[in-house]
């Protein structure tokens, strides 16, 4: 598959607007918990590109392969402390918004985990990722062959 559009060629002001919200949720949030929030949202949307920058990095700062594994079945595994599971519920409430949005069980645990400014920031982390992987997949960015 290759690649439709190079974002930062063709829109660098865009891309660095985006950068500037992600600049902020990395200042804000635990990088162990931001993530597998990215990671999270990046397989339910199957972003391939995201995939590998995101798991990459994790593992660089010393999260685990088990953990980012058992990502794609976070609810059936006791990998994730309460709080971590927390902000995995509400990304995938985030990430596949329904008819009815964020449901009240899910956003009231993550505000018993996060407060309130912490669940906003873990939204706007939520909401940062999946607006990447929508660029990433629309435009066909491809992870570099190793």
């Amino acid at each position: 598959m290759e690649q439709r559009s190079d974002m930062m060629k063709a829109v660098p002001a865009g891309v660095k607007a985006v950068y500037g919200v992600e600049t902020y949720v990395q200042s804000v949030l635990d990088h162990t918990l931001l993530h597998l929030i990215k990671v999270r949202a990046s397989l339910l949307n199957g972003c391939g590109f995201c995939m590998d920058m995101h798991t990459k990095d994790a593992l660089k700062e010393g999260e685990t392969t088990q953990r980012l594994f058992g990502l794609a079945a976070w609810r059936e595994v006791s990998f994730y402390d309460e709080t971590e599971r927390a902000a995995l519920a509400l990304t995938d409430a985030v990430t596949k918004l329904g008819d009815h949005g964020v449901p009240d069980d899910v956003w009231d645990d993550a505000v018993k985990h996060f407060g309130e400014e912490g669940t906003v920031n873990v939204v706007l982390a939520i909401g940062t990722i999946n607006l990447w992987n929508r660029l990433a997949i629309t435009t066909r960015a491809q992870p570099a062959t190793v």
